[in-house]
């Protein structure tokens, strides 16, 4: 029998496997969750000048003991008012330009008025550039803004936009289709017999890849007939990945395997170092990816987190793919761990992390109520509570 994989070494092979799709360009409207296909260059400065950081008075540095002749006003988005010479001053307003002449700022709450003149009521100002945002203080133009690979999420798109953009060139993304096997599938909400079984893994993986696909291509409770499932698996050739959930293990009735053989698809690796999860295959059967995923809930919901969410990342473009690893102290003890990264379905919150009493991986209950895999890696000794140790939100 075959060793089984290391984990990190399957996840680089899945990634050798592919190759990332082709850019699109979209109005920055529309490419949140995307990512950048090039790096973004500034196209301007910000600010394009020197701006107030407050509501005040624009004063120059050398003048600041007042008392100040009032000789104008400065509003945000209008033209810089005039310039002020020595002993003058003019009313300004946050994200207002600062007037020729002027170098500083004193808050409104720091002088009073008399007429038309202003005079000081605190300490002076302790820096010149005192509540001034300067010329380029934000980044220039020419620089780098966001690094090809990043997530454009709301605040990447903002920084976008102010950096000159309209419109970005982003990864294109993959179509994916979401088979599913076994006799004993029945649609959802209808009323099983004792030897079946709603049909829930695909929901829940295509759940999984919602928003993050082009095409998510549903093909439910398909039998257990060779003939049967390889035509569902040729129908979804032309997709970027399918992605087969039940029936990669090596009973008399799991399919995959054999129907991929018959289709002639290269597999890759079989078997992976891990629990749940150990029964994940890949390939390439002709252009598209394969990733076969166990059929235990827990199992399916485990390998597509670790394979298929990166997988479709990086085909997406995203320069960070591979699922982030957090620290938590663990709140009970942990057994020492063999040849197999186990990952353990926790609640984490304030008080650490707690793995559920029972990991049995067909119990949908105990991954529903869970907010995070507890990660134990290979070879990982006894843990007592207290310790810190790794985990992937979920």
């Amino acid at each position: 029998m075959p060793a089984l994989i290391p984990l990190e070494e399957a996840q680089k092979r899945l990634i050798a496997l592919a190759s990332r799709l082709d850019s699109e360009t979209l109005s920055i409207h529309d490419a949140l969750g995307r990512y950048l296909a090039s790096d973004l260059i500034a196209k301007r400065d910000q600010p394009a000048a020197d701006m107030s950081a407050m509501d005040g008075y624009a004063i120059r540095y050398d003048d600041r003991n007042g008392p100040w002749k009032l000789i104008g006003e400065c509003k945000a988005g209008s033209p810089p008012c005039s310039p002020i010479k020595a002993g003058e001053t003019a009313r300004i307003f946050t994200g207002a330009l600062l007037p020729e002449g002027a170098d500083t700022v004193v808050m409104q709450e720091n002088v009073k008025s008399d007429g038309a003149t202003i005079k000081l009521i605190a300490e002076p100002s302790s820096f010149k550039g005192r509540h001034v945002r300067h010329k380029g203080s934000d980044f220039s133009k020419d620089e780098l803004a966001l690094k090809a690979g990043s997530p454009l999420n709301a605040a990447a798109l903002g920084h976008a936009v102010i950096a000159g953009y309209g419109e970005v060139s982003v990864g294109r993304l993959p179509k994916v289709a979401v088979v599913s096997t076994g006799d004993e599938l029945i649609e959802p909400g209808g009323d099983p017999l004792p030897h079946q079984i709603p049909a829930s893994n695909d929901v829940m993986v295509s759940a999984m890849i919602a928003g993050k696909t082009a095409e998510t291509r549903s093909l439910s409770r398909i039998s257990d007939d060779l003939d049967i499932l390889c035509q569902a698996l040729e129908s979804a050739k032309d997709c970027d990945i399918i992605v087969t959930i039940g029936g990669a293990s090596v009973g008399d009735h799991d399919l995959i395997g054999p129907a991929f053989e018959k289709l002639g698809a290269e597999i890759d690796f079989y078997k992976i170092a891990m629990q749940p999860g150990k029964p994940v295959m890949a390939g390439k059967y002709g252009d598209a990816l394969i990733l076969a995923l166990p059929g235990n809930p827990a199992s399916a919901f485990v390998s597509a987190t670790l394979f298929l969410l990166p997988l479709i990342k990086y085909l997406s473009g995203a320069e960070h793919y591979i699922p982030i690893q957090k620290m938590a102290e663990t709140t009970a003890d942990l057994d020492a761990i063999s040849t197999r990264t186990k990952f353990l379905r926790a609640i984490v919150n304030q008080d650490g992390i707690t793995p559920f009493n029972s990991q049995d991986s067909a119990k949908l209950s105990v991954l529903a109520a869970s907010n995070a895999l507890l990660v134990r890696p290979a070879h990982s000794p006894a843990a007592a509570a207290g310790a810190l140790v790794p985990y992937i939100s979920i």
